[in-house]
């Protein structure tokens, strides 16, 4: 599903136009990515968990010419899903 699919979806859930939905799906991505940027975790309780964590600086090899390179470190956004969503994926009703 992609974010034009998705915003259909929610119109059609929530009983609003394309452009409400776009709207506040455009909302929620930016205040979850402010929060996320400002260090805090987002909590979507039967959905899961983003969370910023920070990767190590580490020494990696290129593959085509096995040359070794170093990795830097950086600050990379973790899902961990929630047991409701978990429970959807692994249900075998559709």
């Amino acid at each position: 599903m992609n974010k034009t699919e998705l915003i259909q979806a929610i119109a059609e859930k929530a009983n609003l136009t394309k452009v409400q939905a776009k709207a506040a799906l455009d909302a929620m991505l930016e205040s979850m990515g402010g929060a996320l940027k400002d260090g805090k975790k987002v909590a979507l309780i039967g959905f899961g968990t983003f969370q910023v964590v920070k990767k190590d600086a580490r020494q990696g090899i290129n593959p085509m010419t096995k040359a070794k390179i170093k990795i830097p470190a950086k600050k990379v956004v973790k899902f961990k899903a929630g047991a409701d969503l978990a429970l959807k994926v692994n249900s075998k009703k559709k």
